[in-house]
């Protein structure tokens, strides 16, 4: 790997364990075995390799949000894939974390790949929930955004109680409380009607 590429991936996992504040040039340098005139010689500074940083794991995670919205099955299936995929709970998401770093939300250049990511994801679950409108499998007056907002909220969430109680399990409970609530009418009656 080379010398950018090692300080490129050092500074996206300094920035998922510290935030942008926490990550300083020297942890950067010495996570990548990088000389002390490397950064400045590929980056223009702490912002810049911290922006590309940013951008790498922005197209990462939009890449794998991809992966499983735009693959087989249903639309509630596509959801549940989503909100079910393999993560790393309990560290948080990498993009996500970003949200609550004064540094990263005062700078417009690196929040422009967080807003860009969660935008998109927003964008793909809304069009997926009215694709599942227009099948019969949601509800008519589920809103598309409003409920790709919850699905965003229900994750974000999720990951901040499970760090706070220091168990996935949180997580997990908030995914399958929103997967009850948005699973299509079984076209069998449970109950008799009073």
């Amino acid at each position: 790997m080379s010398t950018p590429e090692r300080l490129i991936e050092s500074t996206r996992e300094l920035l998922w364990e510290r935030g942008y504040v926490g990550t300083s040039p020297k942890a950067i340098l010495e996570r990548a075995g990088a000389g002390q005139g490397s950064m400045y010689h590929h980056f223009k500074g702490k912002p810049d390799l911290a922006l590309a940083a940013i951008r790498r794991t922005a197209e990462e995670l939009r890449t794998t949000a991809e992966g499983v919205l735009g693959g087989p099955g249903t639309p509630y299936e596509r959801i549940e894939a989503y909100l079910r995929r393999e993560r790393d709970v309990l560290r948080g998401c990498p993009i996500g974390r970003l949200t609550m770093d004064p540094d990263v939300v005062a700078s417009a250049k690196l929040r422009a790949p967080v807003d860009e990511t969660l935008d998109r994801i927003r964008e793909r679950l809304a069009g997926i929930v009215e694709e599942g409108k227009e099948r019969g499998q949601f509800a008519p007056s589920l809103d598309g955004e409003e409920i790709a907002a919850t699905i965003l909220a229900t994750v974000q969430g999720g990951y901040v109680l499970a760090r706070a109680s220091g168990s996935p399990a949180a997580f997990d409970t908030g995914v399958r409380g929103l997967l009850s609530l948005l699973a299509p009418p079984s076209t069998t009656t449970d109950r008799p009607e009073t």
